[in-house]
């Protein structure tokens, strides 16, 4: 500590002046000197002549006594901010809040904080393929027009294999449903998906806060139905790796499709499926710690109705249902004479097409193509 430290810590009775000797270094005589010296021309009387002259913009002695004997008495619980509050608020002690904060880090009334980094460690992989997934999309000027678009992309925590990668418009419920269904398809159930807190995976009430387990994106309720657990990421640097991914898909593979002339979406996409996707797992995955997969072949047949956007709607009172301001008409079944007032569940299916469920029962089912025409949106009287 310093000497200034020291001395206020014994003007503060944090120390007794012995004890403040012995810190500095000097012998209980001298020691007794500047208590004197204090006693009787307060803090100026510890000022070296010898060096310099005192600054003109010195506190008061007594001012300092006031100060810290208020923290220690009164204010002993109180933050740096809010007793510099106080002390002009309600003692019209107008200082500095940086001089507040160091006379009373000086006396040792407070604490100094200091402003190191926080230490992260490197998340160890998981040790089996399929334990865990990433999944998030990273926006960029892939084409190097301007245009930026959305890269969808999926890989493998234990391996850093990539199972997916497509550009889209944008990211959402309506594109990421492909992509995890495709992962399924092709390479079974996984356990766990991990991934922002972006809307389409999370429903989170509070801006930055956790998310809400019990209320299920259609991602998350899909992925339930599976049995795939979502996890949450609260920070960029809990998803390093796919961040260091992305680095790395941004560093290379806009001069892959420069390289190749490619200047669509469609042409990128056939480019990365058939070609690109393969020579990046080449370059960059690595071997698994364990031997074997976590993955489980699906032996579900209805891909279709989980990977779907699935809505509730009560039937009308003619038998029609509403949908994004169309109107779709319910045939009368063979086993109930109507549907009126019943509570139905609308599916959206990746393929544009719409199937409405009463129970386990299909009750209607429209391609894009028999789908009718929106109405017409009623504008309200000024």
């Amino acid at each position: 500590m310093k000497v200034q430290e020291v001395i206020l810590k014994a003007m503060a009775g944090s120390l007794k002046w012995w004890e403040a000797a012995e810190i500095i270094g000097v012998t209980d005589r001298t020691m007794r000197r500047w208590r004197e010296r204090y006693e009787k021309d307060g803090y100026d009387g510890l000022y070296d002549y010898r060096k310099q002259q005192p600054s003109p913009k010195r506190i008061a002695v007594k001012t300092l006594e006031e100060v810290l004997q208020l923290y220690r008495e009164k204010y002993f619980d109180f933050n740096v901010r809010h007793f510099h509050e106080k002390l002009s608020e309600e003692h019209s002690i107008d200082l500095s809040y940086t001089w507040v904060k160091l006379a009373l880090q000086g006396a040792g009334l407070v604490r100094k904080r200091s402003r190191r980094r926080t230490h992260r460690r490197r998340r160890p992989r998981r040790a089996l393929p399929g334990m865990l997934l990433h999944i998030d999309a990273s926006k960029h000027a892939w084409f190097g027009d301007g245009c930026h678009y959305d890269l969808i992309s999926i890989l493998d925590d234990a391996t850093s294999e990539g199972y997916y990668a497509q550009l889209v418009d944008e990211e959402g419920t309506r594109t990421l449903m492909p992509a995890v269904r495709e992962v399924v398809e092709e390479r079974g159930i996984f356990c766990a998906l991990y991934s922002d807190r972006a809307s389409h995976f999370f429903v989170t009430p509070k801006a930055g806060g956790k998310v809400d387990e019990k209320q299920l994106t259609q991602l998350g309720r899909a992925l339930k139905e599976l049995g795939t657990k979502m996890i949450p990421a609260y920070s960029p640097q809990a998803r390093g790796r796919m961040e260091r991914s992305y680095r790395t898909w941004q560093g290379r593979l806009p001069q892959e499709l420069r390289l190749r002339g490619i200047t669509t979406v469609e042409q990128a996409n056939a480019f990365l499926r058939d070609e690109y996707l393969a020579e990046f797992n080449r370059r960059f995955a690595s071997k698994a710690a364990g031997k074997g997969t976590a993955f489980v072949r699906t032996r579900r047949k209805d891909l279709d109705w989980v990977f779907s956007i699935q809505q509730e709607r009560t039937v009308n009172p003619d038998n029609t249902i509403a949908l994004d301001n169309r109107i779709l008409q319910i045939e009368k079944t063979r086993w109930r004479n109507t549907l009126s007032g019943c509570k139905v569940t609308v599916c959206e299916f990746l393929n544009g097409e719409i199937a409405v469920r009463f129970g386990p029962h299909e009750v209607a089912r429209f391609t894009a193509a028999e789908l009718p025409a929106p109405q017409p949106t009623k504008r309200k009287s000024p």
